[in-house]
């Protein structure tokens, strides 16, 4: 499955994502409020980081764990 189709089945809800690599090593750990356009955003700018350049390329798989809400 490729990122696009991944960034598809991404809710719009609170929790955390995480970023692998072609050797399936998490690359990225991260937590949003909103997991689409958090995750999305770093395939959808022009990024000025360094780390972001050399990250956001890497990227060949996404996982993501919502929170549950009490």
């Amino acid at each position: 499955m490729d990122i696009k189709e991944q960034l598809r089945l991404i809710p719009e809800l609170s929790g955390s994502y995480q970023f692998f690599d072609k050797d399936n090593t998490i690359i990225y750990v991260g937590k949003a409020k909103n997991l689409k356009r958090r995750v999305s955003s770093y395939f959808n700018k022009k990024h000025e980081s360094v780390k972001l350049k050399i990250m956001v390329p890497q990227i060949v798989r996404i996982e993501f764990i919502i929170r549950r809400l009490y």
